[in-house]
C-alpha cells in the first residue's frame, strides 16, 4: 500500500508547488462551503499552472462531488425544483460539448472567451442590474446550456447560473441550495464526458487522494461561516468571487500570476 501511495505521489508536483496546490484546495473548499459555488473558479487557475488542466478539471469533479454529498442531502429538500430543473437539464445536454472543446480546441481562445463572458455578467450586476420575477423557461434553458459548456471546459459552470439566480428575488438560503443541487447533478454528466475523452489518469487519482481531506476540512469551515454570516453578505461575496476568478484567469496576466 505504501509503495502504491509513493508511486501515485510521483504524479504530483514537488514543493513549493505542492503547498500552493494544497492552499488553493483549502481556500476553494471554504468558498464552496460558504457560497455553495466558486471552488472551481478558485482552484482551476492555480491548479492548471502546476498540473495538466484536463487532470485538474477531472480530479476536481470527483473531489467536489463526493466531499459535498452531506451538503447535497439538505439542499435537495430546500431547493426550488421548478427553478433548478430546466437549467440543470439544459446543462447536462451541453456538458459533452465543453468537454470536447477542452480536449481539442485552442486553450488560449477558450480562456479569453470565458474571462470575457464572466466579466460581462458580473459587470451588469455591479452596475445595479437585477433580474425580477420568475425565470422563463427559454431563458432558463439558455443559461443552463451556457453553464453546461463551461462545466465541460473547466468545471466553471457557476458564473452564468449565479448571475441568473443570485440577481433574483429568492433568499440566500434557497439560492445556495439551488446551486448545490445543480452542481451535483451536472457533475454526473461531466464525469461521463470526461471519461469518454480519457481525462482520468494516475495523476487524477493522486490529486484526489491528497486533496480529499483538505477539501473536506475547507467545506466544513465554509459551511460554518455561512451559518454565522448575515444574509446581506451573501450576494457581495458571490459577486466578488466571480470577479476575482475572471480577473485572475485573464491570459494577459500569465506573466505575473503563472
Amino acid at each position: 500500500m505504501q509503495d502504491l501511495a509513493a508511486s501515485l505521489l510521483q504524479h504530483l508536483p514537488q514543493a513549493p508547488d505542492l503547498w500552493l496546490l494544497a492552499a488553493a484546495i483549502v481556500i476553494a473548499a471554504m468558498v464552496r462551503g460558504f457560497a455553495g459555488f466558486g471552488a472551481a473558479m478558485i482552484f482551476m487557475p492555480v491548479a492548471s499552472t502546476v498540473i495538466e488542466p484536463a487532470a485538474a478539471a477531472a480530479g476536481f469533479l470527483i473531489l467536489d462531488w463526493f466531499v459535498t454529498v452531506p451538503m447535497l442531502l439538505g439542499a435537495v429538500r430546500r431547493c426550488d425544483w421548478p427553478t433548478v430543473a430546466p437549467v440543470t437539464l439544459a446543462a447536462m445536454l451541453t456538458v459533452p460539448v465543453g468537454a470536447a472543446m477542452l480536449a481539442h480546441a485552442d486553450v488560449l481562445a477558450l480562456r479569453w472567451s470565458l474571462s470575457v463572458i464572466v466579466l460581462g455578467a458580473v459587470s451588469l450586476l455591479m452596475l445595479g442590474w437585477r433580474y425580477h420575477g420568475v425565470p422563463g423557461r427559454a431563458t432558463s434553458l439558455g443559461v443552463g446550456a451556457v453553464a453546461g459548456v463551461l462545466s465541460g471546459v473547466a468545471q466553471v459552470s457557476g458564473p452564468p447560473v449565479v448571475v441568473f439566480w443570485a440577481a433574483g428575488p429568492q433568499p440566500a438560503a434557497i439560492i445556495r441550495a439551488n446551486l448545490i443541487t445543480f452542481f451535483a447533478i451536472v457533475s454526473l454528466a461531466a464525469f461521463t464526458a470526461f471519461l469518454a475523452n480519457g481525462f482520468y489518469t494516475l495523476q487524477v487519482l493522486a490529486l484526489v487522494m491528497v486533496a480529499a481531506p483538505l477539501y473536506g476540512l475547507g467545506i466544513f469551515l465554509g459551511a460554518r461561516l455561512f451559518g454565522a454570516a448575515h444574509q446581506d453578505a451573501y450576494r457581495p461575496v458571490a459577486f466578488g468571487i466571480i470577479l476575482m476568478s475572471a480577473l485572475t484567469s485573464l491570459p494577459a496576466l500569465d506573466g505575473w500570476l503563472r
